[in-house]
C-alpha cells in the first residue's frame, strides 16, 4: 500500500526528541516490508537539508486566510533514508534554524498542513493511508473530511499519532479564517475548550488512534491536560503500540561513534574503553561508575529535580560516583546544573545543548541511564541504553512502565514509583550496591541487550490498523 506520514520532525532531517526517531525509522521498516512510504516535513533551514540533494516536485501557493505564501515541494534525490523524504518550503515561515519556539508556529503548522494536502490533492495517485503525528498535523483529518477543496481526499483512511499529549495546538476560534472554507455546520468539531485545540481535532476525525505504549493509553484516560474524556469516547479506535528502535542505528556492535565497539560476549571490555574516552573528555574518573541523563531539561522528564539529586547524591558518595548531564531546555535548570560544577570537579560534568554523536558515546559509556520522568509516553533513550548494555534507572510511568522491570524482579533495570529527589537517591543506592555486585551487573547488562525493541514487529501493528481502517472505509 502507499502510506504517507506527515510530521513535524523526521531524524536526521530535523529532530527535537523522539517523534524525529519514530518517523525515521518506522517509514523505512514499513518500506522493507514492500509498502510504498513518503514522509512529509517542513523545509527547516537544517544541516542535512542545506547538505543533500533535493529536486523540485510541485510548486504553488498556499493560502492563509487573508495572506498567500509561495511553497515548494522537494523530494530527496537518493532515497539515502531508506523511504522517500519530501519537504515542503514555505519562504517566511520555515527557513529558520529551529523546530519549534516561534510566535508564529500556529501559522507555520497550519500553512505547512495545507500546502501538503494541495500537493496531495494534485498528484495522479491518492495514498492509502495517511498517518499523521501529534497536533502539528492534526487538522489534516478535518480538513480531509470537510474542507470543500479536499473533498476527492474525503475517503483516505487516517491514523493520528500520539508522541506526547501535552502539546495540543490550541488557538483561538479568531483564527478560524485560516482554514481553507468548509460547511460551518462542522465548525462544532474543531472546538475543545472554547478553543481550536489541534490535537482534539484530529482525535475527533482520524479513523484510528495510535500512542506510543500502551501504558500511555492508558494514563491519558485520565491525565491529558483536559483531553480525558475525549480519549475515552474515542477508545475503541485506539491502540497504544510501543515504539521500536532502530537497531542498525543503535547496536554497539557496529556503531562507528565508539571507540571501541562491542558484542555481548565483548561487553565488559568494550563499555570500559567507551567510559575512558567519555571519561577523558569530561575530566571523570573512570574507574567509579558513571550515571548520566540524556534529554530536554524540562520539568516533564523530571530534570529540575536533577541539581538537587545530583547535589545530594554526590555528597553522600563523595567521591564515590560520577554523574553526566547531557541536555537542554529550560534556563534555569541549566543554570542551575553548572552550579554544581565547581564543587564536584572530577566527579560531575555537564553538555548543555544536544549532539547526537556524543548521545551514542554516553549510551555505550555510562553504566546507569536516569530517567526520572513526570510524563513519558514511550521513551526511547531506556531502549537505547538496554542495547548498549546500560541499565536504565527510570520512574515507573507511560512507555518505562511497558519496557523496564526491576531487576530485584527479574528485570533489567532500576524502578520507582514517584518523581522526587528522594526516589532518585535510593534508586541511586541501589544501582551502587549493584555495580559492586560485578557477576549481577554483567547478567542484568547482557539480558538488556538481548531484548527485541526493533521495529520488524512494530511494523506489522501499525499495518494491521491500517488494513483495518481500509477495510472499514470500505464497508
Amino acid at each position: 500500500m502507499e502510506l504517507f506520514h506527515i510530521s513535524a520532525e523526521c531524524y536526521p532531517a530535523a529532530k527535537v526528541g523522539g517523534l524525529a526517531d519514530v518517523v525515521g525509522a518506522l517509514p523505512k521498516y514499513q518500506s522493507t516490508e514492500g509498502h510504498d512510504v513518503r514522509v512529509v516535513i517542513p523545509a527547516y533551514d537544517t544541516k542535512f537539508i542545506n547538505e543533500n540533494e533535493f529536486e523540485c516536485v510541485h510548486w504553488s501557493h498556499v493560502k492563509l486566510g487573508n495572506f498567500n505564501f509561495p511553497f515548494s515541494v522537494h523530494k530527496e534525490k537518493t532515497d539515502k533514508l531508506g523511504f522517500e523524504l519530501y519537504v515542503i518550503a514555505i519562504q517566511e515561515l520555515f527557513d529558520r534554524k529551529e523546530v519549534y519556539g516561534y510566535e508564529d508556529d500556529i501559522e507555520r503548522f497550519v500553512s505547512f498542513q495545507i500546502a501538503t494536502l494541495d500537493w496531495i490533492l494534485g498528484r495522479r495517485e491518492i495514498p492509502d493511508v495517511i498517518n499523521c503525528h501529534d497536533h502539528h498535523t492534526g487538522l489534516i483529518p478535518f480538513m480531509m473530511l470537510y474542507a470543500h477543496k479536499y473533498q476527492k481526499l474525503k475517503n483516505i483512511p487516517t491514523v493520528l499519532t500520539i508522541h506526547s499529549g501535552l502539546y495540543q495546538g490550541i488557538f483561538g476560534f479568531n483564527k478560524l479564517y485560516y482554514l481553507p472554507e468548509f460547511d460551518l455546520a462542522h465548525v462544532g468539531v474543531l472546538e475543545w475548550g472554547n478553543a481550536i485545540n489541534s490535537l482534539a481535532v484530529g482525535i475527533k476525525c482520524a479513523s484510528a488512534v495510535t500512542t506510543v505504549s500502551p501504558n500511555y493509553l492508558n494514563e491519558i484516560n485520565h491525565s491529558s491536560n483536559g483531553l480525558e474524556s475525549l480519549f475515552n469516547m474515542v477508545r475503541q479506535k485506539s491502540k497504544g503500540i510501543l515504539n521500536g528502535i532502530d537497531e542498525k542505528v543503535w547496536n554497539p556492535a557496529t556503531d562507528k561513534v565508539l571507540v571501541s565497539n562491542y558484542t555481548i560476549d565483548t561487553i565488559e571490555n568494550g563499555k570500559q574503553k567507551n567510559k575512558e574516552k567519555l571519561c577523558d573528555i569530561f575530566d571523570l574518573d573512570p574507574s567509579k561508575p558513571l550515571f548520566s541523563f540524556i534529554g530536554r531539561l524540562l520539568e516533564e522528564k523530571g530534570a529540575d529535580l536533577l541539581p538537587q539529586a545530583s547535589a545530594l547524591a554526590l555528597a553522600e558518595h563523595l567521591n564515590e560516583i560520577n554523574i553526566l548531564i547531557l541536555g537542554s531546555g529550560n534556563e534555569t535548570i541549566e543554570t542551575e546544573l553548572n552550579q554544581l560544577l565547581p564543587d564536584y570537579k572530577g566527579n560531575y560534568n555537564t553538555f548543555i545543548g544536544y549532539n547526537e554523536d556524543l548521545a551514542h558515546l554516553i549510551f555505550a559509556g555510562s553504566d546507569f541511564l536516569l530517567m526520572p520522568s513526570r510524563v513519558e509516553p514511550c521513551g526511547l533513550n531506556q531502549m537505547y541504553a538496554l542495547r548498549y548494555g546500560t541499565i536504565p534507572v527510570v520512574r515507573r510511568t507511560g512507555g518505562l512502565k511497558d519496557t523496564v522491570i526491576d531487576f530485584e524482579d527479574g528485570g533489567n533495570g532500576i524502578c520507582h514509583e514517584q518523581t522526587s529527589v528522594t526516589d532518585i537517591c535510593t534508586s541511586i543506592r541501589r544501582a551502587l550496591k549493584m555495580y559492586e555486585d560485578k557477576k549481577t551487573l554483567n547478567k542484568i547488562r547482557k539480558s538488556g541487550m538481548q531484548i527485541d525493541h526493533s521495529w520488524s514487529s512494530v511494523c506489522k501493528e501499525y499495518i494491521e490498523v491500517y488494513n483495518l481502517i481500509i477495510k472499514r472505509n470500505e464497508s
